[in-house]
């Protein structure tokens, strides 16, 4: 479900197929195509999933991408155990816009085409190829050195060579990732004063952000010589 015209013509734009769409009675259908059924005052504010909603939701198809493109990434972003649908529309975010191949998620992650998801991703649902896996282990078969993300005890994220092919593993809010993870790496993010941790979705953007850092430096090193 896609709610309002904004993400309804992104999603549009990325290919998929707009199935049908909802619209509230003082309002018009985005022109994406689909089945278009009015509703009566009042219906729109009832169905949809927030207090101030959109005037138009759309059904869209679930963009499908081959197993192929995980196989071959060059660095994946990994959600493990992540409750929050904000947060983990934030981290598609961060992922497409620092360079990710893909976006991978484990169970007892949130729904990743729930509405709140999809808001929160702004659109990158719809164009970063998203694979789910049973288990870390399964990423191995891709040939990714798996560096998983902890508060302490590790080197800093600044200091790991992440211009390899890498999968980056984020843990669920309350708890993050399971210490006794079966990973390549460990890395970290260096806090100040008493704070703790950093919240999931803002430590995936740092870290993404460096990744791409490290990988846009070495490409201007490359193109200086």
């Amino acid at each position: 479900m896609v709610e309002g015209a904004v993400l309804l013509r992104e999603a549009a734009t990325a290919g998929l197929e707009v199935e049908c769409q909802f619209v509230a009675a003082d309002s018009s259908p985005v022109d994406v195509g689909g089945s278009v059924f009015r509703l009566a005052d009042g219906v729109m504010e009832r169905v949809a999933s927030t207090e101030s909603p959109q005037p138009v939701i759309g059904i869209v198809r679930t963009p499908h991408f081959d197993r192929s493109v995980l196989e071959l990434a060059d660095f994946v972003v990994v959600a493990d155990g992540v409750s929050d649908p904000g947060n983990l529309g934030t981290m598609m975010r961060s992922a497409e816009g620092s360079g990710a191949d893909a976006f991978v998620v484990t169970p007892g992650t949130v729904d990743h085409t729930s509405p709140k998801v999809v808001r929160a991703a702004a659109g990158s649902l719809f164009r970063l190829p998203v694979f789910e896996v049973r288990q870390i282990d399964d990423l191995r078969r891709s040939n990714l050195v798996t560096i998983g993300t902890t508060s302490h005890g590790a080197p800093c994220y600044s200091d790991v060579d992440l211009e390899r092919p890498i999968a980056v593993i984020l843990g669920n809010e309350p708890r993050g990732l399971n210490t006794n993870l079966d990973v390549d790496e460990w890395m970290s993010i260096p806090l100040a004063g008493s704070v703790e941790s950093l919240n999931v979705a803002m430590a995936c953007s740092v870290v993404c952000f460096e990744v791409a850092r490290q990988r846009r430096a070495d490409s201007d090193t490359v193109e200086a010589r």
